[in-house]
Order: structure tokens, then C-alpha cells, then sequence
């Protein structure tokens, strides 16, 4: 299921409508297990909001009538409830510091633990519990209320969990019914755990509809009320968040419903094909080496899709991932949010179709709802005729912790499919970074940030069957000293760069945990594993350090050379001498490549990443505007790259497409002439 952004309106109006039996007196009872259960009348209300920007799926605002009664937990389902049920499930009790008591909320329970509890529990009672579907959560949530909160536009500091600074995780009790009960007697609404429903996650539609039950399939099943930790606008009552069915996280339990009705499928899956996804030729491409020096115009390959309403793109585009296709297209894909720490952030693609000068218009790529979707990564494995896609979800807005997720195509990306989580646990070195590769017994490495700060460097994931499973072979995950002649289980520096040598070892370079060399010059760290990723030695590499807002590229060429694509320096940091790097005599700055022939030991070749022509340039995200000329390239911007069979090397910044090939390199090379 995909959502057309395009077909959203940005309104500042609230809904003002009515609901059935206004102030209906609530009751409740025990059933023989002691959850308590509040009766809920029917009637009908008005569903959804007129959200802005990233609450478009809150639109339209619909009427729906639900015409029976039913019943709702006065709860969330407790630690103490749902282990008559599993026993087996104590042992995440406390798990990173949540959820320890009998009366705490349960979480670690995905949606098919849900369901399994409510049917052992309809068997055990004689009745029907479930969980309960999307509209009964939002009604029962609502209690005749349209106000942002079912008490009001503000919720009392007492129910508050950490929302005001989510991108720091803090553990909370989630002891169930500390808060006051809503109108109709229901405890922790707003913001306790984060709770499943019935139903997948769909859009909604304009039509007054009754009973429904959601759509007959789809991707993600629906989650409400949102959570501890979690931002203030995730716990209103329209707020709308999705999940993968199978996660299990530190903020996600449930409550049920017990009924004497069936509800309606009311929708089949949306079909909407994005145009990334559309007319996708299968036809096989026959490349065609050049071995002329090449060096093409830098064209964007982001362009805001046709749109006559709002929003399309955010206006942050950044940390892209590129990949060549069988059929001779370029596939890049990027993040577009309003903050980095935002769960709006969705992952948008465009396609360089074969025999095209110029890259499609944005389109959406991948979405889990209302989640922090930082890092992606993609990579064609001609041998299978595989793409494969991974990607980091954080269960909340920043991407400190995060699962990893990977998805599958065999049709040159017109189909995906569903999403795998493959590294479940939410947690640190999961930040999905640019750059898989397939080593030479067949198996793919993906690089990932070990944590959310600067100087945290990097890890690994390898697959050894062909992305079935995945590992981190590092031997201990601790923070290692990366200093030269030190050893430890993380690359040095962030978004590294991974390549294998041609003895097996692994080589990478990164950004941060600078390494002094024998001079006494900070230089970018150099990370070499003779066991797999499992320990890393550290060496400080002849390159000059990078930093915010950059990003380098580390890969092997076909024809055989390492390749680095990194930054002379960083403009913000670096005035005066320290500014720019010498090339050939010559003072440069910005983009430069360079290529080794011995697997890293010299890098004899090292060059502007420029024809020399004189060109403004916008650089998107973080770089703005730059010249571009003789002696100046882009200056910042997060990198990834990829080389089509043809030799064509092609960088991909926050914005901008660089197209060369291996000799236009070597031709004319600028020879470092300092060290």
C-alpha cells in the first residue's frame, strides 16, 4: 500500500461535529480473569482531523456510525494478564529498563502475540475478544469529545512520559490507570504504551460509512494513542501510526475489546503504483563500455513531483542510496523530512530510466507509518538478479534506536516485497548507511552507524544466505578507544565506507575519530579486520578529516581500484592554510576522487571532482548553494555511489549526479603533491 502525496490539502481548520448519546453514563465490570471491561454505547462520530503536513493521513474527516454496543478493556493488557497466557514472555520483563511490575502494560508483544491472546482468551471466557478496530479506538478514545485530547488541548503533567525530548530514550513506569479515565472510563488513552488494532493500515475516504473493520490486506497493521517517549503530536486522539505486523518494541502493547458483532472489510489494498514503480521495463540493458575519458554535467536527480496541492517533498532531502538495474536504469532513493528527529520522514526514490537524460520526478519509495525512517541502503546483485533494499525504523522520532528492515526485488524495483525485520531489537548500530556490497564468498556487508553520536563509529551486518538472516560479527559491541595501534569491535568514524582486499580483509574509512599521524596532522581514520568484522585495527589514513554534513564514498571498481570520494575539507571548520588541499601544485576544493592500485597502500591518483566549467549549483540539505569551476566543487553533501557495467561511475550527493568513468581519472591525473 502506498499513499499519493499529491492527492493532500493542507487546511487550518478542526473538526466540530457531534456524537451519539452525549454524556452517556459509562459501567463496567470484571470478567473471570479481573480485567475490568467498560461498556460502550453505540452512536456515531466524525473520524479523523485536518492535519497538517505530516498528519495528512488524518484526512478527510468522515462519519462513522457503529451500531452496537461493545465492550472495552479499562486498561492495557498488564505484564500480569497476558503471562497466563505466554508464561514464556517474563523474560522481557525490564528489558532496556521497561515494563518491570505485574501491573505495568505489557510491550514486546507483536500483533500476532495480540491476536493469539485474544483468541486464548475468547476460548477460556466463552465470549468474543479481539483487538479493537481502528474507528471503535478512535470513538472510545473520543468519549464525545473533539478536542485534541480526549480531556482537551492539553494533557495534565502527571500523564506525560518524556514527550518533550523523545530523541533522548527514558525509561517510565507504564503502570496502567495512573491517569484520570476519559468520558467513557477508559484509563491511559494518551500516551502510556502505543496500542495495536484490528486493522491494516490504509487511507481513509470521504464516504459516511458504518461498522468498518479497515482494509482486507495491506502492510502495516494500525497502532493508536501513542507512547512514552514518543512526541506530544503522536498522542492525540486522530493521531494515525502503522506497524509491521511482526515487531515486537519497548513501546507498542494493547487492549481489547470484547463484541457480539462482525464489522466490514470495508476497502480492498490501495493500488496506487508510484511513478517510481511505474512502466518499469524488464527488458534486459546491453551496456556498452566507453573507453574514452568521460566526465558528464552534474545534473539533480531530485525533483519535486507534479503537484497542485500540498505537500510534496520536505524541504530536507538527504542521505541517499543508488543502485544500476538490469534493465539499465539508476534507481536512487533519499530521506525527505522537516526534522531529522521527525517521525514524518518518509524514504522517496526517483528512476534514471535507460536511454534518458533526465531523472524522473520524486516519487514515494517506502513508508512505515508515523516512524523515523533514517538510513537506507541499496544494492543489484547481478548474480541473483536481486535488488535488495534495507532500511532503518525507529518505533519513534529520532533514530537512536532502530530495526533494521529489508525488502526484496526481482522485477528492477516495479514490485517489493513485504517488509522484513531481520534485526528486531530497536536498538543502536542499526542506522542503515549507503554502500552493501557482496565480498567474495557470496556474502553481503552492510555497513551501519554503531550509535547516534558524532564519534561513535560504525558496524556491521552480514548475510550470509543471500539476506535470509543477518549478523553483527563484532566481538564485543562496547565503545572501543579509536586511537592508532588500538583494537575494537566498531570501524572508526561514522557512515563509513567498506570495502574487501583482495586477501580477505576488510578495509573502511569514516567520518569523526580523527587519528593523528606520525606528524602529528589529524587525518580521517583508516579501519582494517582481519577476522571479519569481528576486531578492527586503527591507522590514520592519508585523507583529510570530514565532518557535519559529509559523507564519502568507499568501493571497488570493476576494472579492479579502490575508489574514495570525499571532501578536501569542511568550510566551516576549516579557515585559512587549513582550507582546501593540495593537488599538482595547485590548491583545490571540495569534491575529490581518489583510486589505489594496491588495495590501499598508495593513492596515487587524486582529483577534483570537477570539469572545470564554471557553474552555480545548488547542493540541497545541508550544502546550499556552491561554484563550481577550476578549482572548487561541491562542498558538502552525503554521498553514495554505484558503477553500471558500462564503467560509468556514478555519485549521487543530497542533490546533485556526478557521471565519470576510470579514465577520465586517470587522464590528466593531479598528483597529490603534500602530505
Amino acid at each position: 500500500m502506498t499513499i499519493n502525496f499529491c492527492k493532500v490539502k493542507i487546511l487550518l481548520l478542526s473538526a466540530i461535529a457531534y456524537t451519539g448519546n452525549p454524556g452517556a453514563a459509562f459501567s463496567q465490570e470484571k470478567n473471570s480473569d479481573g480485567i475490568e471491561m467498560v461498556n460502550i454505547p453505540s452512536g456515531f462520530f466524525y473520524m479523523g482531523s485536518n492535519g497538517l503536513k505530516e498528519n495528512f493521513d488524518e484526512k478527510p474527516i468522515h462519519k462513522v456510525n457503529l451500531t452496537n454496543a461493545f465492550k472495552v478493556s479499562a486498561t492495557e493488557i498488564t505484564n500480569k494478564q497476558y503471562e497466563e497466557f505466554d508464561p514464556g514472555h517474563r523474560k522481557y520483563r525490564g528489558r532496556n529498563g521497561f515494563s518491570n511490575d505485574d501491573d505495568e502494560a505489557v510491550v514486546y508483544v507483536s500483533w500476532d502475540d495480540a491476536i493469539a491472546y485474544c483468541k486464548w482468551l475468547s476460548k477460556k471466557e466463552g465470549k468474543t475478544y479481539r483487538l479493537p478496530t481502528e474507528a471503535e479506538w478512535e470513538y472510545a478514545c473520543r468519549a464525545n469529545t473533539y478536542s485534541t485530547f480526549s480531556n482537551g488541548d492539553k494533557l495534565p503533567a502527571n500523564v506525560l512520559k518524556w514527550q518533550d525530548k523523545p530523541e533522548s530514550i527514558s525509561v517510565q513506569k507504564l503502570t496502567v490507570k495512573k491517569s484520570k479515565p476519559n468520558g467513557f472510563g477508559l484509563y491511559d488513552m494518551h500516551g502510556n504504551v502505543e496500542e495495536w488494532c484490528m486493522d491494516w493500515y490504509g487511507p481513509y475516504k470521504k464516504e459516511s460509512i458504518e461498522n468498518p473493520g479497515g482494509y482486507a490486506s495491506g502492510n502495516y497493521k494500525v497502532t493508536r494513542g501513542g507512547s512514552h517517549n514518543n512526541f506530544m503530536n503522536s498522542l492525540r486522539s486522530a493521531n494515525r501510526s502503522g506497524l509491521i505486523p511482526a515487531d515486537r518494541n519497548y513501546l507498542t502493547g494493547f487492549r481489547i475489546v470484547e463484541v457480539t458483532y462482525s464489522t466490514k472489510q470495508y476497502y480492498s489494498e490501495e493500488n496506487t503504483v508510484q511513478l517510481n514503480q511505474q512502466n518499469v521495463s524488464q527488458t534486459a540493458f546491453k551496456w556498452v563500455p566507453n573507453n574514452q575519458p568521460v566526465f558528464l554535467e552534474p545534473i539533480e536527480y531530485i525533483k519535486s513531483p507534479d503537484c497542485e496541492t500540498q505537500p510534496n517533498l520536505y524541504a530536507h532531502n538527504h542521505c541517499p542510496a543508488i543502485t544500476w538495474c538490469k534493465n539499465g536504469d539508476l534507481l536512487a532513493i533519499w530521506f525527505s523530512t522537516e526534522s531529522e528527529f521527525g517521525t514524518e520522514m518518509a524514504i522517496w526514490a526517483s528512476r534514471l530510466r535507460a536511454g534518458q537524460k533526465d531523472w524522473d520526478k520524486a516519487s514515494l519509495f517506502y513508508k512505515v507509518p508515523d516512524r523515523n525512517m533514517t538510513g537506507s541502503s541499496l544494492f543489484y546483485d547481478k548474480e541473483s538478479g536481486t535488488l535488495f533494499h534495507m532500511n532503518g525504523m525507529s518505533p519513534s522520532g529520532w533514530w537512536k534506536n532502530m530495526a533494521l528492515v529489508l525488502r526484496t526485488s526481482n522485477d528492477n524495483g516495479a514490485t517489493w516485497s513485504k517488509s522484513n525485520i531481520i534485526a528486531p531489537e530497536h536498538s543502536q548500530r542499526h542506522q542503515v548507511i549507503a554502500g552493501m556490497f557482496k565480498n567474495k564468498q557470496g556474502w553481503l556487508v552492510q555497513a551501519c552507524d554503531a550509535g547516534p553520536g558524532v564519534a561513535d563509529g560504525s558496524a556491521l551486518y552480514i548475510s550470509k544466505d543471500q539476506g535470509r538472516s543477518w549478523s553483527d560479527p563484532a566481538e564485543t559491541k562496547e565503545m572501543p578507544l579509536f586511537e592508532a595501534g588500538k583494537t575494537g569491535g566498531s570501524i572508526a568514524g561514522i557512515h563509513a565506507g567498506v570495502v574487501e582486499l583482495k586477501n580477505g580483509d576488510l578495509m573502511a574509512l569514516g567520518r569523526g575519530n580523527d587519528i593523528e599521524n606520525p606528524d602529528g596532522v589529524k587525518k580521517m581514520p583508516l579501519s582494517i579486520s582481519k577476522d571479519g568484522g569481528k576486531t578492527w585495527s586503527y591507522h590514520a589514513s592519508e585523507f583529510p578529516p570530514i565532518s557535519g554534513g559529509q559523507r564519502l564514498v568507499f568501493m571497488r571498481l570493476k576494472e579492479g581500484p579502490l575508489l574514495v570520494v570525499s571532501f578536501s575539507h569542511h568550510p566551516l571548520r576549516s579557515v585559512g592554510d587549513k582550507a582546501g588541499m593540495m593537488l599538482n601544485g595547485e590548491k583545490v576544493y571540495g569534491i575529490f576522487a581518489a583510486i589505489s592500485y594496491d588495495d590501499g597502500k598508495t593513492w596515487p591518483v587524486k582529483k577534483l571532482l570537477s570539469d572545470g566549467q564554471h557553474r552555480f549549483m545548488d547542493g540541497g540539505a545541508w550544502t546550499g548553494n556552491f561554484i563550481m569551476d577550476e578549482t572548487h566543487s561541491e562542498p558538502r553533501g552525503y554521498f553514495a555511489g554505484t558503477q553500471s557495467p558500462d564503467g560509468m561511475i556514478h555519485i549521487i550527493s543530497s542533490k546533485n549526479h556526478y557521471r565519470f568513468n576510470l579514465k577520465w581519472l586517470e587522464t590528466t591525473q593531479k598528483i597529490n603533491q603534500s602530505k
